[in-house]
């Protein structure tokens, strides 16, 4: 789950990745009370956030149910990576992982 925290029109992106399949899919986004309802959802259920405007932007042009860009595969990977360590950490009763950075490299960030 991706989010962008500043007011007053929040935006939420989830994403959903099945193993074999090729890359993780937007399987949620919105803005305003349906971002409120996808991060409500989301911390039911015990999912980790991230804040990254820069990144919810990207992913909101990505249409419902499709995979996301080849350009964002190594941003994407690395928040899952960051997840897989804080469920661990969890498991193991070490301190949770530091988020990691996830900006963009410099270039065009259109998609």
């Amino acid at each position: 789950m991706v989010a962008d925290a500043r007011k007053p029109l929040q935006q939420a992106v989830a994403l959903a990745y099945q193993e074999g399949a090729p890359a993780p899919k937007v399987v949620a986004k919105g803005r305003g009370l349906v971002a409120e309802q996808i991060i409500g959802v989301a911390l039911e259920a015990g999912v980790h956030i991230h804040e990254s405007k820069e990144l919810v932007s990207l992913l909101m042009d990505v249409d419902l149910d499709q995979q996301i860009p080849p350009m964002l595969y190594r941003t994407i990977a690395e928040l899952l990576a960051w997840l897989y360590y804080i469920e661990s950490a969890q498991k193991s009763g070490q301190p949770l992982p530091a988020a990691p950075d996830l900006s963009l490299p410099p270039g065009d960030t259109s998609l």
